[in-house]
This record gives C-alpha cells, sequence and structure tokens, in this order.
C-alpha cells in the first residue's frame, strides 16, 4: 500500500505540472461545457461536489452499467452481494446490501426526475446523455434521503431531426449487446425518440459441479421512449423506460475462486416501468414545472445458501435455499416555482409528495412456512431555496426542507408498527467570485436518512424465543434517524481559453445517531444458527476528506483527465450488539485514497485513442469483521475509429487482470469439509475484459 507521504507528493506534483503548463497554448478547442442539472438551481452546481460523466467516459469504459463507470468518480464506491454492484456510497456513507428491510436511501438515485433510489440495477448506461453525481448532503431537494449525496441520471431526449442509430458488440466470456435509436420529428412541434439495447453475457463463473459456465450471466433489456411537445410558454416531456434485467447469481465459492460448487443456482432480476410527465411553463414573471412520475419494480433476488451441492459432505452438511420477491409501486408529483427573469433575487420555492408501497415474500429453506410483509410510506414536504448578492463578488444562499413521513409496516411474523416522524433539513453557502476565472465557496448542509424498522431481526426474535433468551436484542427493533452535518469549502477554475479547468472541495461531515448494518449470528437449539442483516445507530462517526479534478486540454489532439479523492472515515464511539468496541475503527466501503488518470490521443480525424489507470486503497468491508477489500490498480483502453457514418471501438477494462473484491464475509464458516471453521468469503469483480462495437448512423 503506498504510504500517506508518498500519496500527498504524487498529488501535489500533479497539481503544480497541471496547473502550471496551461499558460504556454492558446486560442485552441476549449473543454465542453458541463451543466449539472440536479439541483433546485441551474448555479447550485457552483457550491457542491459534482461529478459529471458523458458520452467520453462512456464510451471509453464500454459501460452498460453504472458500475463499468464508477472508478471515475473520486469517493464514490458500490458493493455487490448481487449480479451487479447496486449499492452505492458516498464519501464512506451508503447501504452495503438489501434482505428483508425496505431501504431508506443513504444515497438517492433519480433517473429523468424519477425516484428510482434502491434500484441500483436499473442504472444502465445505454442511451443516457449525462450521469451526474452530486456528494454531500442534498436535503433541500430530496429530504429525509440523500444524506450523502445523489445519483442523477438524465437520459437522451427526443430532437427535431430525422436521425437513427444501430450497433452491435462482443466481448469475451459470451458477451454481446445490440443497440437501436430511432429519432423524428413529427411536426414542428411534436418530437419521438425510440431507443433499446439487449446486453448479454455468460459471466465469469465456472460451476464445475453443475459442468456449466453460464449460473452468473446477465441478460438485459432496457427501452427507452421519450416524446416532447414544445408549443410557445409551454413544453410538455414524457418519457417511459423498462427494464427486464434476467442475470443469475451465483458467485460465491467454498474455495474462495471463480469456481462455483452450487446445486441451486440464485437469481438477480428486475422488471421495471418508470415514468414520468413534465410540464414547463414560462410565464411573465413567475416560471412553474409540475412533474408526475411512477415506478413500478418487480425483483426477485436468490441464492443457494449453503455454497454447495448434497454430498459434498454426507451427514454434516447443510442445503438452504433463500429468494426474496419484492414489488415497489412509487407514486410522485413535484411542483416547483421561480422567476421568469433573472434579478438579485433567485429563488424556487415547491411542493413535493409521494406514495410508497413495498411488498415483500421470502420462501426460505429454514421457515415453517412463507414469510410476507407491506411497508406502506407517505411522504409530504415543503422546500425552498433563495440566493441573493451580499457585494459585487460574494453571493449568499439559503435552502431548506420539512418533511412528514407516515410507515405502515406489517408482515407474517406478528410484526406491526405504524409511526409518523417529522424532519427538516437545509444548506447555507457563500460564494466567492475571485475574478473571472475563480471562484470559491463555503457550504454547511444539514442531512437526514430516515428511521425505521428491523423487521429482520423482528421476526428472528420471534422465531427464536422459545429456544434463547431474547430479551437482550429486543431494544434494536427498531433504530433512529442519522443526522449529518457537513461543512465544505470549494475552489473552481476554468481558463480564459476553457483549455484548463480544475476543482478542489475539503468536507468535514460529523455523523450523529450513525446508521450502521449490523448483523448477529444466533444458534439455534438443534445446533445450526441464524445469521440476520439488521441496522444500528452507532453514537458517533466522522468522515472527512478533498476531491480533486483536473480536465487539460495542453494541445488540440491531446486531452488529460485527473481525479484524485482521499476519504478518512471512523466511528467516534460505537459498541457493537455484540459487543465488540469499534471505536476508532474505519468505516467499511471507505477507501483511504482513490484516483483516475486518463489521455486521450486523437491521432488523426479518424482515429482516436485513450489510455486510463485507476486505483483505490484497501477498505474493510462491514462493521462487524476485518476482511477487506485489497487495493487495487486497474488499467483500461480503448481504440476508436470514425469515417463518417461508420465507427468502430476497440476496448479493454482491467488489462492486467487485477484481482479485485466487491463483498465479502468474514465471521462464520460455511463449508463443511472444514467443520465449518470462521474464513473469509469473497465475492471477485470483473477480471480482464475486452471487446469490439461497431455502429452506424442513418439520416440527417
Amino acid at each position: 500500500m503506498k504510504s500517506a507521504s508518498s500519496f500527498k507528493h504524487q498529488f501535489a506534483s500533479a497539481l503544480v505540472i497541471l496547473t502550471a503548463s496551461h499558460s504556454t497554448y492558446a486560442q485552441e478547442p476549449a473543454l465542453e461545457e458541463v451543466v449539472i442539472s440536479a439541483a433546485l438551481m441551474a448555479s447550485d452546481g457552483n457550491r457542491v461536489s459534482t461529478s459529471s460523466l458523458g458520452d467520453a467516459e462512456k464510451s471509453l469504459r464500454a459501460a452498460v452499467h453504472l458500475e463499468d463507470l464508477l472508478t471515475v468518480i473520486p469517493n464514490v464506491s458500490a458493493s455487490a452481494g448481487a449480479s451487479r454492484q447496486r449499492f452505492f456510497q458516498i464519501r464512506g456513507i451508503g447501504e452495503r446490501s438489501q434482505f428483508i428491510e425496505p431501504i431508506n436511501p443513504s444515497v438517492v438515485i433519480l433517473q429523468d426526475g424519477v425516484d428510482i433510489s434502491g434500484l441500483g440495477a436499473a442504472l444502465t448506461t445505454f442511451d443516457t446523455a449525462q450521469i451526474n453525481v452530486l456528494r454531500g448532503p442534498q436535503g433541500s431537494l430530496m429530504g429525509a434521503g440523500a444524506l450523502a449525496g445523489l445519483i442523477d441520471v438524465t437520459t437522451s431526449g427526443p430532437k427535431h431531426k430525422a436521425e437513427a442509430l444501430v450497433g452491435f458488440g462482443i466481448e469475451n466470456y459470451g458477451g454481446r449487446r445490440a443497440d437501436v435509436i430511432a429519432n423524428t420529428g413529427l411536426t414542428d412541434r411534436l418530437s419521438v425518440r425510440l431507443a433499446h439495447q439487449r446486453y448479454e453475457s455468460d459471466g465469469w463463473i465456472d460451476n464445475t459441479f453443475l459442468g456449466v459456465s453460464n449460473t452468473n450471466h446477465r441478460d438485459e433489456h432496457t427501452s427507452r421512449f421519450s416524446m416532447r411537445h414544445d408549443y410557445r410558454t409551454d413544453v410538455i416531456d414524457v418519457g417511459v423506460t423498462r427494464l427486464d434485467i434476467d442475470n443469475g447469481y451465483d458467485a460465491f465459492s467454498l474455495d474462495n475462486t471463480r469456481q462455483t460448487l452450487s446445486d441451486e443456482p440464485g437469481e438477480d432480476s428486475l422488471k421495471l416501468t418508470s415514468t414520468f410527465l413534465r410540464w414547463r411553463h414560462s410565464g411573465e414573471a413567475i416560471d412553474s414545472q409540475l412533474q408526475f412520475s411512477s415506478v413500478d419494480a418487480d425483483s426477485i433476488y436468490s441464492y443457494d445458501e449453503d455454497w454447495s451441492f448434497v454430498g459434498i459432505r454426507p451427514f454434516w452438511e447443510y442445503s438452504s435455499f433463500d429468494a426474496y420477491e419484492r414489488d415497489i409501486e412509487r407514486t410522485t408529483v413535484e411542483w416547483r416555482l421561480s422567476p421568469s427573469e433573472a434579478g438579485d433575487l433567485d429563488w424556487v420555492v415547491g411542493l413535493y409528495g409521494r406514495e410508497d408501497s413495498e411488498t415483500l415474500g421470502r420462501d426460505y429453506t429454514y421457515l415453517a412456512s412463507p414469510f410476507d410483509s407491506s411497508n406502506d410510506t407517505d411522504t409530504w414536504a415543503a422546500f425552498g431555496q433563495f440566493s441573493t448578492p451580499v457585494s459585487s463578488t460574494i453571493t449568499a444562499t439559503i435552502g431548506g426542507r420539512v418533511e412528514r413521513r407516515e410507515v405502515d409496516y406489517r408482515d407474517s411474523a406478528e410484526v406491526s408498527e405504524k409511526f409518523s416522524d417529522q424532519y427538516w433539513t437545509g444548506n447555507a453557502s457563500l460564494e466567492w467570485q475571485m475574478s473571472t476565472q475563480q471562484s470559491f465557496y463555503a457550504t454547511l448542509a444539514r442531512g437526514v436518512r430516515a428511521g425505521g424498522v428491523n423487521a429482520s431481526l423482528s421476526s428472528a426474535l420471534l422465531a427464536l424465543v422459545s429456544e434463547i433468551d431474547v430479551t437482550a436484542y429486543a431494544s434494536r427493533t427498531r433504530f433512529n434517524e442519522e443526522i449529518v452535518l457537513n461543512r465544505e469549502l470549494g475552489w473552481r477554475l476554468r481558463t480564459t481559453d476553457g483549455r484548463l479547468r480544475a476543482t478542489l472541495a475539503v468536507f468535514s461531515m460529523d455523523r450523529d445517531d450513525q446508521q450502521v448494518k449490523a448483523s448477529l449470528v444466533i444458534p439455534r437449539a438443534d445446533g445450526s444458527t441464524s445469521f440476520t442483516d439488521f441496522t444500528d445507530n452507532a453514537a458517533t462517526g466522522s468522515n472527512r476528506g478533498l476531491e480533486f479534478t483536473v480536465d487539460w486540454l495542453p494541445s488540440e489532439r491531446l486531452t488529460m483527465n485527473l481525479a484524485i479523492g482521499r476519504l478518512h472515515t471512523k466511528f467516534d464511539e460505537y459498541i457493537n450488539v455484540d459487543g465488540t468496541r469499534l471505536s476508532g475503527r474505519d468505516q467499511p466501503q471507505a477507501p483511504a485514497w482513490q484516483y483516475r488518470a486518463n489521455a486521450t490521443w486523437r491521432l488523426s480525424a479518424k482515429l482516436t485513442v485513450s489510455l486510463e489507470a485507476t486505483g483505490r486503497d484497501a477498505f474493510y468491508l462491514s462493521d462487524r469483521h476485518d476482511v477487506q477489500s485489497p487495493q487495487a490498480d486497474l488499467l483500461n483502453a480503448n481504440i476508436l475509429w470514425e469515417n463518417g457514418v461508420w465507427s468502430l471501438k476497440v476496448w479493454g477494462r482491467n488489462l492486467t487482470d487485477e484481482l479485485t473484491v466487491t463483498r465479502g464475509f468474514g465471521t462464520f464458516g460455511n463449508d463443511p469439509r472444514k467443520d465449518y471453521a470462521l474464513e473469509p468469503y469473497y465475492q471477485f469483480g470483473e477480471p480482464r475484459t475486452v471487446g469490439a462495437t461497431i455502429t452506424y448512423r442513418f439520416g440527417e
């Protein structure tokens, strides 16, 4: 592992070289302007740490899902325990798994303004125009969620011109993809767009017991439809996304290899339909935006719990299968008002309402009968933000949100909880325009993650009450809200010629009643164990660090990008439910450093080559054990040939075949051949993957 002093020296050298060299060039093409759409105000992107990913990043990685792009973004990580890394963390805060409990998200996910939080598998990148990541609490925007940050996806909208695209791709491990996009204007005012992609891969797992290599396969269909009607002062947008994901889940091996022994491989599927209707009206004094959206998602998550087959060790083995079928229905309405003309006072106010209904059916070998639950949540909120200059160079902004949330939870284990909570979140900032090229900001933000019910623990205790004394665990069946206070200083630079852009954000986050994912291993009377995940409240925690990015055009043919994340997290005070004292220990899913360096050369009008290096430090995978994901340094490359309407891309990810870990366990034994001795188990990330894609464009 690289020492802190060595890393600081490399960071300082990169900063000096990149910022000192730009003045030797002049009057050449500028970097593309980046607009952050996921905000209450257009200017919010100037006072929060953000990353924006577009076609360049997707093309370089040949990205199919957001997990393919994660290492581009400083201080953002993800965990798997599924067919994809679909649980996200920002600055070390975020969920790492989901079983029985509904998720109150620490990282909110929006797609065209539609809230798809908790459905990370839906983040396929096909026909997306931009992916924005906002780091730090976004409470004024999303209330009792997004205390870690926000992932916002904008899909490609319809245009008036007639155009179409078809594309095909292949890759190793049986990977293949097919894309179709069509766009046209039906009238002078009405335009539509249709897009569809199918992606398939056998995966990189071999099931040696069954003698097949596709039990961890991917089969993902993404379909999008959008329509825009633009008439004078009114614009109406309609969008529909349909996802049909039918992935296998067979990832853990008793031998910690990519060869599994499961006789009942699992499934990680998602059927999702999301829709939105947005009406924007430009008035003489006030603009209005009204959006209705809905989400209907059905998922199945199942796995072979013993990771083996019947007969691996007769009279000593166990065999069990666990399956979760979840149905989510979510309806949201939001209304915003803002001034039509720019003035000294910029403002936005609005109302928000959301209905969530989540039902779960669990079929588990050790349950006497299937388990089912329902969780209904109604949320109402009012929000506002105001920004005004306090001098010729300094602007002050203040925003806030008040929210009421009503929860009704019931399940077949006779757990019933009905409660309501009120939350408030907000932000205040000062922005100093130091010159036409540089600005500085200071922001204070308060974020909240809602409390809830530990349904899995409650049901487990009810099942065990006749076997053990459960009173020691009874106080853990509910958990409280978590509050985060974020202090952030930021600096932004954009040179006059537009060829160098740099950002730096330094932050300090204090976490009160910190929500942590804990688990209990409780012995049953028959000698087996009950392994139960639940959410606990640690007393306090702290997350501090920085994000630094540079985008530079040293010449007409060369583009360079650098991103660095530094993160120091710890539990200030925390004793786990099993009595383990974790005070002072690093929080999980929080690598101390991350980096990304990329260079793109345009060798000719037709040929472009990109080379990229990314890396991150080792980090703990859980609160309750010492298993870590090791340090990883990856190399990616891309060769793009374009000739008019044709383009051919040859690409590679993880070219050095670095071994990465996306999920891990460390405090239970699962191998009967070793008498169930305690040992770590790992889910491995993507090995070396290479492929090629070809596209053809029709139309104007």
